[in-house]
């Protein structure tokens, strides 16, 4: 197979109070996008560093998308050998 392929991700990430999520959203991979969504909370009686929540929620956004993206994987794979899947997951 030749040519390039080009998929995308797109992170919304909101804040309110003291909590930050984040939506990952793949796009072009069919079907349809993959969506991922992540979550970090500050303690109140933590100093509030917006960039750590931010970080947090979207690598726990990105991580959903990969389980998803390996689950998928997993399912192809055992679809065309017709023999379950042993060590992708680490």
């Amino acid at each position: 197979m030749t040519g390039t392929k080009s998929w995308s991700v797109h992170i919304d990430i909101k804040e309110h109070d003291h909590t930050v999520t984040a939506e990952a959203r793949l796009s072009g991979k069919t079907p349809g996008p993959i969506v991922g969504e992540g979550t970090a909370r500050c303690n109140p009686a933590d100093e509030n560093v917006p960039d750590i929540g931010d970080e947090l929620s979207v690598a726990r956004a990105l991580n959903r998308i990969a389980d998803q993206l390996l689950d998928k994987t997993i399912k192809d794979i055992e679809s065309h050998t017709h023999e379950p899947v042993r060590g992708l997951r680490a």
